[in-house]
């Protein structure tokens, strides 16, 4: 029986491969259907140009990160520290981490106490948001700086012109919550 594989298998790798002729079925059950919406021409002349609506499903699992997307639907800042006493990274991180990028100990969570008062660290105006980005544009990009983080977390300012060292405060989306990062931003802060 070994005998009869080894020839099969020699005569398949002389031969050449001829792909199958398949039967294109044109009409009834199994037929291709165009099932999204047609393009709408926005101009022709130097060239075309189409708008194209677009959607996308994306499906995951927050996993051990869940406890920081519970916390900003009831208007809490969660961040994560490593428990691990001989480790020298003692600072709180948001986003958060899993394990500690330093021992790779599971971390715990701290919730920081409301209100979140920190200053900008850096920002940028987004005219051109990317692809599952649902915020009208264009809005201020900042990256805020938080006492005890050793992380500077990236989100957006609601309302106003930010500045370095800019004063700001945490606001949080808790009426139809978006369970993304969206869920939270900066407003100027006066005090």
């Amino acid at each position: 029986m070994l005998k009869k594989k080894a020839q099969t298998k020699t005569k398949v790798q002389t031969k050449k491969k001829v792909q199958p002729k398949k039967k294109v079925q044109t009409k009834g059950k199994g037929q291709v259907k165009f099932i999204g919406k047609v393009t709408k021409i926005r101009q022709t002349e130097p060239r075309t140009v189409i708008e194209w609506p677009r959607a996308l499903t994306h499906v995951h699992t927050y996993g051990m990160l869940s406890p920081f997307f519970e916390g900003l639907k009831k208007g809490e800042l969660r961040a994560t520290r490593c428990p691990n006493k001989n480790c020298s990274e003692n600072r709180l991180w948001i986003p958060p981490r899993a394990h500690c990028p330093d021992c790779h100990t599971e971390m715990i969570w701290k919730t920081l106490p409301n209100p979140v008062i920190g200053k900008i660290y850096s920002f940028t105006e987004v005219v051109y948001a990317g692809i599952g980005i649902e915020l009208s544009t264009p809005y201020w990009q900042v990256d805020v700086e938080l006492p005890g983080l050793a992380t500077i977390p990236k989100s957006y300012l609601l309302h106003g012109k930010p500045y370095i060292g800019m004063k700001v405060k945490a606001e949080f989306r808790t009426k139809n919550p978006t369970n993304t990062v969206l869920d939270y931003c900066w407003v100027p802060y006066e005090g």
